[in-house]
């Protein structure tokens, strides 16, 4: 536990004591393991920024270039972690609600299907087979109309539309950017199975109507079956006709493999509309129309509201968020800070009043932010920057908050779990440090906390930012070096 109220007490206390306030402007020495790890790696100590602030007095601050703005990499996701539990709370839900436009006459629904987004991370074909089931259950069998997607919560409704790609794997789910209605993450399934006999077959889960998989592009190899995506290459879609569509596969693929993934290789409408139309044919139902009767538009006035799924709480959905480091939940949460401020603000996009509503809360609680940088909250990002300092103590104030417990039980544990289960084991860390992680590809970072010999608490924010930093993981070893130092008693005050 912390015996002061703030850290900037403890070091004022400190100074008193024992060196002059001042002293505290400069860098301290790297410690030689951290040193010989950036050495190795052949990164300079310039590139390497980082702060180690005790949570006890009998301690004092280490740092290097800890007030200089960097790249974090997916450890910005703490600071969207920790302003969401404070700004919107632990119990924070999203939702998604199914209404009907339109009246029903023997079993049809004269009018369209609609399905309003609420920011619901939790909205999969399960749950829209449950709001289905109670549409089926009041009578309905056949819809009239097509289908109408409500993406209003957030303005744009659609972020993603125009925007170019981050980098060269669109369809990978890490690069999806989210908007109100997020059905499987706007995803589709694809599994992928081969024999020997150089057969190859390529299925979507579950089947779509109107869409198909060409297989016959993709080389078998020799490769291992769990590296079968190093030979993936970025599929070919075109609409060969009017609602109809081909996903012609590209590269390479291992004998004797399974493997499936969601990925994101068609509009979101209409992997929605088809989607929607598969779980509503598994019920019995079917529509009059042919596929591709969808469209973007806000409820309609006097439609009935059918159903309604909610998510589970947001202090709970953090702790896949940032274990598994996950860019279109947390970017989906930045979103929600910026909405009850949106009516207001009628010029501004959502994005642009949660960046607002990050400064305020920083504001608020007297932390410096210059040089702070928000985009997207999730660190996947060429634009965001926080100094070491900044994040350290944006922590520092986490922890003394009633939400402590929610954010530490997000953070990935050295040696456990989530991006962290690999590292630092064998460690005085491991079991203990609980690390948000963060990469890019110039860009290596760690932010949390620490427990060292004592028991007692550091919160540590380390980045690299170097074109070589993440090549080959070539950054990690110093990072995990400082940790250990840390965990060691390395930085305490003598």
């Amino acid at each position: 536990m912390k015996t002061l109220p703030s850290s900037i007490a403890a070091s004022l206390i400190v100074c008193l004591l024992a060196a002059p306030c001042a002293a505290t402007a400069f860098d301290d020495p790297l410690p030689a393991p951290v040193a010989a790890a950036l050495a190795q790696a052949g990164l300079p100590p310039e590139s390497f920024g980082a702060i180690a602030i005790p949570q006890t007095f009998w301690a004092r601050t280490w740092q290097h270039r800890a007030d200089v703005p960097m790249q974090p990499g997916s450890a910005m996701k703490v600071i969207t972690t920790i302003v969401a539990l404070d700004l919107l709370g632990p119990n924070h839900r999203g939702r998604t609600e199914l209404h009907i436009s339109g009246a029903v006459n023997n079993g049809v629904l004269d009018g369209d299907l609609v399905l309003v987004g609420g920011a619901d991370p939790d909205f999969g074909l399960p749950a829209l087979w449950q709001l289905l089931f109670e549409l089926r259950q009041r009578g309905v069998h056949t819809i009239g109309g097509g289908l109408v997607l409500d993406r209003t919560l957030f303005r744009p409704a659609r972020i993603d539309v125009g925007l170019p790609p981050f980098d060269n794997a669109p369809e990978w789910p890490y690069n999806v950017i989210p908007d109100a209605l997020m059905l499987g993450g706007n995803l589709m399934g694809l599994a992928l199975s081969s024999a020997d006999s150089g057969t190859i077959t390529a299925r979507l889960v579950p089947p779509l109507d109107g869409v198909s998989v060409d297989a016959s592009g993709v080389a078998l190899n020799d490769s291992a079956c769990a590296d079968w995506d190093d030979h993936w290459l970025p599929p070919r879609v075109g609409e060969t006709s009017p609602g109809q569509w081909r996903i012609a596969l590209q590269g390479g693929f291992p004998r004797r493999c399974e493997a499936q993934a969601s990925l994101q290789l068609l509009d979101r409408n209409v992997i929605t509309e088809r989607q929607v139309r598969a779980v509503w044919a598994s019920l019995g139902g079917r529509f009059a129309g042919a596929p591709g009767a969808v469209r973007e538009a806000a409820l309609p006035a006097g439609a009935q509201r059918i159903a309604q799924h909610l998510s589970r709480p947001w202090g709970e959905v953090l702790r896949h968020m940032n274990k598994a480091s996950d860019n279109p939940q947390t970017r989906l949460l930045f979103l929600q800070l910026g909405v009850a401020a949106m009516a207001a603000n009628p010029r501004m996009s959502t994005q642009q009043l949660a960046q607002r509503e990050v400064q305020r809360w920083f504001d608020d609680k007297r932390i410096d932010r210059d040089g702070l940088v928000m985009d997207n909250g999730s660190g996947l990002s060429r634009s965001e920057r926080i100094a070491p300092r900044t994040m350290a103590h944006a922590l520092e104030a986490a922890l003394d908050g009633p939400h402590a417990p929610e954010l530490l039980m997000s953070l990935p544990l050295a040696g456990v779990d989530g991006t962290m289960r690999r590292r630092l084991k064998g460690t005085r860390a491991e079991g203990w440090a609980r690390l948000k992680t963060g990469t890019l590809k110039n860009v290596t970072a760690l932010a949390g906390t620490v427990r060292d010999t004592r028991g007692d608490t550091w919160v540590v924010a380390a980045f690299i930012n170097h074109d070589d930093a993440a090549a080959l993981a070539k950054g990690r070893p110093a990072l995990d070096a400082l940790i250990e130092w840390v965990a060691n008693s390395g930085a305490r005050w003598r």
